[in-house]
């Protein structure tokens, strides 16, 4: 499979996180998705990302969106990650990089490519941005802006879609 994009089905995944359980894709069908691919736990850059997002919790869940942080450290690196930064989304881990692979995010080297996917209440992802660099992360005020995009054209409205109306 190549690089899905905005339009494609988002490539279906079950993975083991945080809190001792497993997180599928599927499972969150019905609500959008926003998707964090993330090189390192403990790293500079990935912290202060989710550590941003963690502070900005409540601006995802007023629109309807879980935030599911991916990356190819295990469990254990994970747990410890989430406990030490205060971080409010699970934390899963691709040890295979076989997600990463899935979502076109291993950069030359094999490592992550910091990146963000909004997938839509349909599976459909919404939004794709895929770092270069990875030295800056996408701000929360876009991907909620996107979120909200991608609940508009589910509705058949246009972009923006009507304050307040998150499924």
């Amino acid at each position: 499979m190549g690089r899905p994009g905005v339009g494609d089905l988002a490539p279906g995944f079950s993975l083991p996180g945080t809190g001792g359980r497993s997180y599928s894709l599927a499972d969150y069908r019905g609500g959008a998705v926003v998707l964090v691919f993330y090189p390192g736990d403990e790293t500079p850059v990935c912290t202060q990302q989710l550590r941003n997002y963690s502070a900005d919790i409540g601006q995802f869940e007023e629109v309807g969106a879980t935030v599911l942080a991916i990356s190819p450290q295990d469990v254990e690196s994970h747990e410890s990650f989430k406990a030490n930064r205060g971080l409010a989304m699970a934390l899963l881990s691709d040890r295979d990089q076989a997600v990463g692979r899935a979502y076109g995010v291993l950069g030359p080297m094999g490592f992550y490519r910091r990146s963000v996917f909004v997938v839509d209440a349909s599976g459909v992802i919404r939004y794709a941005h895929r770092s270069l660099a990875g030295l800056t992360f996408r701000p929360t005020t876009e991907l909620v802006r996107e979120v909200r995009a991608a609940q508009a054209v589910a509705k058949g409205g246009a972009a923006g879609g009507v304050p307040g109306s998150a499924g």
